[in-house]
């Protein structure tokens, strides 16, 4: 009886000792060591890394719930120097859905996405510091060829945005200003011909309009003119 009421105490201290390993506080009240948590009333691991001091370090690891089985879904490396993240979103089948570097939920740099269960970029894109699409964005086709070229400005489309037949050909070419339709407007038919072109202010039409057809003008309406 002595023998097995030792060996439950043994277990029990055993059992402390290893869940004190974990999710402990320094004398300041932070975070320090390995934490690890579980989705809410089950034993399914939600995330697990290292504080250092109340400072995520190193890579943490965090996980889907998918039927009662922790799927990771995103992997966040931390250094000690800054508070920048080098983040990388996971499909459930392992394959990378996106990556690019995150400050708290802000992307920050150059995040590029990838297309569904390839490793061939869909998206390039790039944020400033305040987590908002800043310069030029790329898309592609699944082949690699170009399908769009924005640029934007603090979040918002500013300056010439041009989109592509997988062929090469240019479709449509738009300027934008503050999100907004504010210049040259062009489209063109499936053999990269022109096939009409105007002017926007404001996201309203204005100016002289011209319509084409196998690139020759067809039809041409000035807008400011009344009447």
């Amino acid at each position: 009886m002595k023998k097995i009421t030792l060996l439950i105490i043994v277990l029990i201290t055993t059992t402390v000792s290893f869940s004190q390993e974990f999710n402990q506080f320094d004398d300041n009240g932070k975070r320090h060591g390995t934490w690890k948590k579980t989705f809410e009333n089950t034993k399914v691991l939600r995330y697990q890394g290292q504080f250092d001091h109340g400072k995520e370090v190193g890579t943490f690891k965090f996980y889907k719930n998918i039927n009662g089985k922790a799927v990771l879904t995103a992997t966040k490396v931390f250094n000690k120097a800054d508070d920048v993240a080098q983040v990388t979103f996971l499909a459930s089948n392992k394959a990378k859905i996106s990556e690019g570097k995150m400050r708290g939920r802000n992307y920050i740099g150059k995040w590029v996405i990838y297309h569904k269960n390839s490793d061939q970029v869909m998206t390039e894109e790039n944020y400033n510091s305040n987590g908002k699409l800043e310069g030029q964005k790329r898309v592609y086709y699944l082949s690699g060829q170009v399908a769009e070229l924005a640029l934007y400005k603090d979040g918002l489309l500013d300056g010439e945005s041009k989109w592509y037949a997988e062929n090469g050909n240019l479709i449509k070419s738009v300027t934008f200003k503050e999100d907004k339709y504010d210049g040259v407007y062009k489209t063109y038919n499936k053999n990269g011909q022109i096939a009409k072109k105007g002017h926007y202010k404001n996201d309203v039409k204005c100016c002289v309009w011209k319509r084409y057809k196998d690139g020759k003008l067809v039809e041409e309406k000035d807008l400011d003119k009344k009447g």
